[in-house]
C-alpha cells in the first residue's frame, strides 16, 4: 500500500491563511486615497522640515527629525540582530588548554577500527587523485574564460565569465553612486537605511561575479564589527548631544546651512551617514558570516544512538 503524508494539519492551515488574507483585505481597503485628508504627523513634518531643518523632503524630516527616537531604535534592533546571527554562524572556539579528546578519539578508531582506517584512506585516496586532475583548494582558474575545455567537473573557477563580470563592472559604480546620494542629499528622499542596503548589494555582486579572493580585504569581520560598532557610536553621541545641548534627545545643535544643500539638515545628515556605515556593515556581517556558517547545531547520530 503506498504511503501518504497525513493531511490532518490542512484543519488548523486553512483557518489561519484565511484569517490572514482577511486582514491584509481589510487593511488594503483602509488605505487613504489621493483625496484623504493628512495625518497629523504629515501636516506637522510639512510646517516644520523647511523653517527648523532646512529640508524641503518631509520624509527625512520624519525619519531623522520628529521620528529620529523610532528610527534609533529600528537600527540598534538590527544591531542586535547582526549580533545573534554572528553567534549562531560563529564556529568552534579554540580552547586555550589542549584537551584532545576527539583527536584521541578518532586516532584510536583509526588504530582498531579496519572500516574507519579505510574510511580516512578513502579521503586522501581521493584528495591525492583531485590534486593529479589540477585542483588546489583555494587555487582553482581566475574565471571560467582560464579553464581548459573539457575540464573535469565540479566548476573550481573563482568568478564568473567574462560578460557577467564586464556588467558588474559597469553597474557597480552605478550602485556606488545611487547609493552616497541616497545618504548624501537630505533634500531628496532617502536616508542611511536604505544607502546601507545598496551598498551590502555592491558588495555581493562583486563576490559572485569576481569570487571571494577580490573581496576578501573588504569583507574581513574582525574590520567590520569595529567599524559597525563605531558608526553605533556616532548614533548615540549624535543623539545625547542634543540631550545636553538643546534639553531633548534627537533635538538638532548643529548649524543648519542653505536649503538644498548637504547640511542643509544638520543632525539629520550626521545620523544618516552614520547609519549608513552601520547598516551597510551590519548587514555584510549577517551575509557573510550565514555563507561561512559551518557549524552544526544538529546533534550527531552517535550522540542520539547514544
Amino acid at each position: 500500500m503506498a504511503e501518504r503524508a497525513a493531511t490532518h494539519r490542512i484543519g488548523v492551515a486553512a483557518p489561519l491563511v484565511l484569517a490572514v488574507a482577511a486582514v491584509l483585505g481589510v487593511a488594503m481597503a483602509g488605505i487613504p486615497r489621493d483625496d484623504a485628508p493628512l495625518p497629523a504627523i504629515a501636516r506637522y513634518a510639512l510646517n516644520i522640515a523647511l523653517p527648523s531643518w532646512n529640508l524641503t523632503e518631509p520624509v527625512n524630516e520624519i525619519v531623522y527629525g520628529t521620528r529620529a527616537f523610532d528610527t534609533f531604535g529600528e537600527t540598534f534592533l538590527l544591531l542586535a540582530a547582526v549580533i545573534c546571527v554572528v553567534v549562531l554562524a560563529r564556529t568552534k572556539e579554540p580552547r586555550s588548554g589542549y584537551l584532545g579528546e576527539h583527536e584521541v578519539g578518532e586516532r584510536e578508531q583509526r588504530e582498531f577500527d579496519p572500516a574507519e582506517r579505510s574510511t580516512a584512506e578513502e579521503r586522501r585516496t581521493r584528495r591525492a587523485e583531485r590534486r593529479e586532475e589540477g585542483y588546489r583548494p583555494g587555487r582553482g582558474p581566475a574565471t571560467p574564460d582560464r579553464e581548459p575545455l573539457g575540464s573535469p567537473a565540479p566548476e573550481l573557477a573563482q568568478g564568473m565569465t567574462v560578460v557577467v563580470r564586464g556588467g558588474v563592472r559597469f553597474v557597480l559604480p552605478v550602485l556606488a553612486v545611487a547609493g552616497l546620494y541616497l545618504v548624501a542629499l537630505g533634500y531628496a528622499p532617502g536616508g542611511g537605511f536604505p544607502a546601507g542596503a545598496v551598498v551590502l548589494g555592491v558588495v555581493l555582486l562583486a563576490y559572485a561575479a569576481f569570487g571571494y579572493a577580490r573581496i576578501r580585504g573588504v569583507v574581513r569581520q574582525s574590520v567590520l564589527e569595529v567599524v559597525e560598532l563605531a558608526g553605533a557610536a556616532v548614533i548615540i553621541a549624535t543623539e545625547l548631544l542634543g540631550l545636553v545641548l538643546r534639553g531633548s534627545f534627537t533635538a538638532n545643535w548643529l548649524p543648519l546651512t542653505a536649503p538644498e544643500t548637504i547640511r542643509g539638515g544638520g543632525v539629520v545628515q550626521l545620523f544618516s551617514a552614520a547609519e549608513l556605515v552601520e547598516v551597510a556593515t551590519g548587514l555584510v556581517i549577517v551575509v557573510f558570516a550565514l555563507l561561512g556558517m559551518r557549524h552544526d547545531w544538529a546533534p550527531d547520530r552517535d550522540e542520539e544512538d547514544a
